[in-house]
């Protein structure tokens, strides 16, 4: 059935905006009201899941149901391992998935929803740590679990008070900040997060520059003595538009398109060492590809060549290939 707005309803934007706004506040208050309340049973719910030998197991059902697959999502995405039990299936076989080592978190905003009864048994009976993500202290879920966290005791925020809208918010939320917390907590850095996110943008901007680079015989190399019709050869076999000047390894100067049209009288009767440009910027290979996309930019520059600390040639980066890598 599709319902239509009453004719008298004020539809104004104003009242729209009105509307939207209130939503937002409302929702806004119940997480101020939350990270207030925050205390010794977030840093035990912490404590529990580092511990844990085993997966987090996160359940619920309905919009609970909703909020906790993003919540497994967002563990196992920051080194935590997580899976997402549907409630009603866990009573019907997939009770098997959680393991005697294993953490559960259940969420319910009531803490009477029926269909958690037989998860909150099993976790019961084979002494699997139990948190509870819940509105009421005094529910059935809250009296049974090892760890409580409360959500805050705020209206709904749809018109009619009764549609799941704050509540939902509050539990992804409190979901958010344990995932944070214990993600802090187990030192999970960049490369770590490079790891669970090789696809993406996500994956293209945490890419390191030696993931990309040029190396071996496909390095355009030419000593300071190199004869510029040679150099010319192998700029050109290369196709990278550069020759990396180079002696015993260390890069001194690097040769360029632009150099060679800086440099036409005479060209092909001087060497290498005649038209490279010295002190070139170069880049480390554990460098980010997104760094070397910005210097080569505010270089108006097409290649770095990669470097380590103490200045011997690893490769070469090409603009290009950071592009095509998905890197902006």
């Amino acid at each position: 059935m599709t319902f239509q707005p009453a004719r008298d309803t004020d539809q104004t934007a104003d009242s729209v905006i009105a509307s939207g706004r209130n939503v937002l506040e409302t929702e806004a208050g119940a997480l101020r009201a939350m990270a207030a309340e925050l205390g010794d049973s977030f840093v035990r719910a912490v404590d529990a899941i580092l511990l844990t030998e085993g997966r987090l197991i996160v359940a619920g059902i309905g919009k609970s149901g909703h909020v906790g697959r993003k919540i497994a999502a967002t563990f196992a995405s920051t080194g935590t391992p997580a899976h997402f039990v549907h409630a009603a299936e866990a009573s019907h076989g997939d009770l098997g998935m959680i393991a005697s080592r294993d953490c559960c978190i259940l969420l319910s905003n009531s803490g009477e929803t029926r269909e958690l009864g037989d998860l909150i048994s099993y976790t019961r009976r084979f002494a699997i740590p139990l948190i509870a993500l819940t509105r009421v202290a005094g529910s059935t879920l809250a009296t049974k679990a090892d760890i409580v966290l409360l959500l805050p005791d705020a209206p709904e925020a749809c018109a009619i008070g009764m549609a799941p809208t704050t509540s939902p918010t509050a539990s992804l939320a409190k979901g958010d900040a344990l995932a944070v917390a214990v993600m802090r907590r187990r030192g999970f850095d960049p490369e770590n997060f490079r790891l669970f996110h090789p696809g993406g943008k996500l994956g293209a901007q945490l890419m390191r520059v030696a993931d990309l680079m040029h190396t071996g015989d496909a390095l355009p190399l030419v000593t300071e003595e190199t004869p510029m019709p040679d150099v010319l050869v192998r700029m050109s076999g290369a196709g990278y538009g550069v020759a990396l000047v180079a002696e015993a390894g260390r890069l001194t100067g690097i040769i360029t398109d632009g150099d060679l049209r800086r440099n036409m009288e005479g060209l092909l009767a001087r060497v290498a060492r005649d038209v490279a440009t010295r002190a070139p910027k170069t880049i480390g290979p554990g460098a980010l590809v997104s760094e070397a996309v910005g210097m080569m930019n505010r270089a108006k520059v097409n290649a770095l060549c990669v470097v380590d600390e103490g200045g011997t040639i690893q490769g070469m980066i090409r603009l290009h290939d950071c592009l095509r890598a998905g890197v902006v």
